[in-house]
């Protein structure tokens, strides 16, 4: 007889629940408040004040200054925006910019997009466990380079990268550096001035606040050419009303995320799951990623021999990912495990377990008893 498994979400690296207090912290905006914040009356107030509330709480996450804050309408758009508007700020005959092969796709395709405008780019490789070693960043470097964008930790594995080591490099040089911290912020430290970074992405919907709202902090005197022309907000960065809606949940989200007491109990919740895993599976379970250097509440792993999404198919009711994309019926390896040289066999297998503030010790328990009955089956 087959007991149907309640609900388990263990796909935080995908997108957050709202937590109450960012919910809370909107709903005036769904109701009364819901002038425009640039209007300058009575009906603009509460909107203009909950703005800069909101940017001074994402500027306190980051130890920045408020006026370095743009708020965007994601993490894909910040990228964008750092990237694109940093080429035709600066756009000059060679344009040369150095980004990761394990990039999220929204630093990727604009890469890709900015070689049909005559820009180089080199792509620089990763270790076994995802890590970039900061002196291939340093080779790569050529008197055209322009910009140099790293993710801060990789959102298939967990890996974490040597972002200070590489902001470091690229102060030496002259050249703007920027970081994707969509799956850092809100898990581990992200102040700007550690990371030695100029510009650095968030994401909202990553850290527990909305889908459809996003930030990038762009250090002060550096000048980006916006994505979206039109009035002159966000200080002339990107035009368009500004949500306060949205950005007064962002903003309790980040001041939120100072804390990071909570990621201690999801990092114990991390390593009970892999314990498990290694205990019922051995050597038929593999770790993907860095063992040490990585985030507290992701866990990649392969079922050797197996397909991650053929397992996934079977694990109903729990709410996980995996890396490799099907193609007209055929499975393919993720870009990011295939960067690693993860053999095939191994890769195929698959799957990205990334817990949140409200994973328990059950739910843990519950995912292991049940991937062992569909892996002996």
């Amino acid at each position: 007889m087959t007991t149907t498994m309640r609900p388990i979400y263990l796909d935080y690296n995908a997108s957050t629940p709202v937590e109450p207090a960012v919910a809370e912290a909107m709903r005036p905006f769904l109701d009364d408040a819901f002038g425009n914040p640039s209007s300058g009356h009575w009906a603009s107030a509460p909107a203009k004040a909950a703005l800069d509330r909101a940017r001074s709480q994402v500027a306190a996450l980051l130890g920045a200054a408020p006026d370095e804050i743009v708020f965007t309408s994601g993490g894909s758009e910040a990228n964008n925006l750092a990237i694109e508007g940093t080429f035709f700020e600066l756009n000059r005959p060679g344009t040369h910019i150095i980004t990761s092969a394990i990039e999220h796709p929204a630093v990727l395709a604009p890469c890709r997009f900015l070689e049909r405008f005559g820009a180089s780019v080199t792509y620089i490789p990763v270790d076994g466990t995802g890590l970039i070693d900061p002196e291939d960043v340093r080779r790569a470097i050529i008197p055209q380079t322009l910009l140099i964008s790293i993710m801060h930790a990789n959102n298939e594995v967990g890996t974490i990268q040597p972002i200070a080591e590489i902001g470091a490099i690229a102060r030496q040089h002259g050249i703007r550096f920027h970081t994707d911290a969509a799956q850092s912020v809100g898990k581990i430290p992200t102040k700007v001035d550690e990371l030695g970074v100029d510009m650095l992405t968030i994401a909202g919907h990553k850290l527990y606040a909305p889908k459809g709202v996003g930030a990038l902090y762009v250090r002060r005197g550096l000048e980006l050419e916006p994505l979206i022309h039109g009035a002159g907000h966000e200080s002339g960065r990107r035009a368009g009303t500004e949500s306060a809606l949205l950005a007064a949940g962002l903003g309790t989200a980040c001041a939120l995320a100072a804390d990071l007491a909570p990621m201690k109990h999801v990092e114990a919740q991390r390593e009970r799951l892999w314990k498990a895993l290694q205990e019922r599976f051995n050597e038929d379970v593999a770790l993907n990623g860095h063992p040490t250097h990585r985030l507290p509440n992701t866990l990649n792993v392969s079922f050797v021999g197996r397909i991650g999404a053929d397992i996934l198919g079977q694990l109903r009711n729990v709410a996980a990912s995996t890396g490799s994309a099907c193609h007209s019926g055929q499975i393919e390896l993720s870009p990011v495990l295939a960067a690693m040289r993860v053999p095939e066999r191994i890769g195929m297998g698959a799957i990205r377990f990334s817990l949140g503030r409200h994973t328990t010790a059950d739910e843990i328990d519950a995912v292991v008893a049940r991937l062992a009955t569909i892996a002996l089956s």
